[in-house]
């Protein structure tokens, strides 16, 4: 076995990039279930369909790219709550099955459509991080800087710090907004909520929009890793954004978002890096996956309220 340790600060520094778009959709995932209780399979199939937006209306319409994912972020939020308005809202809250078949079917519907109307094919999008100065050093089109000998991409870095922005910005509308702390309220007790005079129903649409301009952004700010934008690229983002934010704890922001940029971490490093070493780049793709689905049984199994999320306690 040749360990070559060289090129490990390269897979630390790709594994934080997709640990931090993992933690976005885990954020996703986690804002609807803090409110619900259900886990929402859509998630994806929604993050991607607003990186299409983007794609109509900067590669085909020549909207400045930053303009077209704010539009596309706003469009994103208001079909979260039309959803929540009119396919989950009419359901009993205390019963789920009926709203976790939508959320599936609405996976294969869009999941269609997308393909119906783009073909299954991979469309190029642009870069957010891909112009810098022509002073900065450069190699096969990735700008970077050196750092410990390796090369940490300025799309990574301009990953990280939207993410970060973004986050930020999500903290000041939950802890210095009316709409904020009320889905704050509505997530630690409904019913109490309710009795104090909040609106939980516009307070759930809140938290699905919110949800679903987290997750544009994020499948936005992957295309470029993953060659561009297709209708299938969130199915497996979606598996280990869930994987981090079961570990994370699915009522837990804090948590899913730290937890989600370590899955990243170990896909690339113990997996990708290790993995390559021991079993040969042939089956990468199948050990990515099955290291993902792992976290989630074990968590399940061990820690059904995740490292940093709540236990349930029930008196009899």
């Amino acid at each position: 076995m040749n360990w070559n340790f060289d090129v490990l600060p390269d897979f630390i520094f790709n594994g934080l990039s997709l640990g931090a778009i993992y933690g976005a959709v885990a954020l996703a995932l986690v804002l609807i279930f803090k409110a619900t209780t259900l886990i929402n399979f859509a998630t994806g199939e929604l993050a991607m369909l607003g990186a299409f937006l983007v794609y109509v209306l900067h590669m085909e319409q020549g909207l400045w790219l930053w303009l077209s994912m704010l539009i596309a972020m706003g469009l994103s939020a208001g079909l979260g709550v039309l959803i929540e308005r009119s396919l989950t809202r009419p359901f009993d809250p205390a019963d789920h099955l009926p709203v976790v078949l939508i959320t599936l079917g609405l996976f294969l519907i869009i999941n269609a459509v997308a393909g119906d109307i783009w073909n299954y094919q991979v469309r190029i999008l642009t870069n957010p991080f891909g112009k810098f100065p022509d002073w900065v050093p450069s190699v096969g089109g990735d700008r970077y800087v050196e750092v410990l000998g390796s090369r940490l991409k300025y799309q990574s870095i301009g990953i990280w710090v939207t993410l970060a922005l973004a986050l930020f910005l999500l903290g000041l509308i939950l802890n210095k907004t009316k709409a904020g702390l009320a889905f704050r309220a509505v997530s630690s007790n409904t019913e109490s909520a309710r009795l104090v005079g909040v609106h939980t129903g516009r307070t759930l649409g809140f938290g699905w929009a919110i949800a679903s301009a987290f997750g544009t952004l994020g499948a936005v700010l992957v295309a470029p890793q993953l060659g561009g934008v297709n209708p299938n690229m969130m199915a497996t983002i979606l598996i280990y954004a869930l994987a981090g934010a079961a570990l994370g704890g699915l009522d837990s922001l804090g948590g899913a978002d730290l937890v989600g940029i370590l899955v990243g971490i170990i896909q690339a490093v113990f997996v990708t890096w290790g993995g390559v070493v021991v079993f040969g780049q042939l089956y990468m793709s199948i050990l990515q996956l099955a290291a993902a689905f792992l976290v989630i049984l074990i968590v399940l199994l061990f820690r059904p309220a995740g490292l940093f999320g709540t236990r349930r306690v029930e008196r009899v």
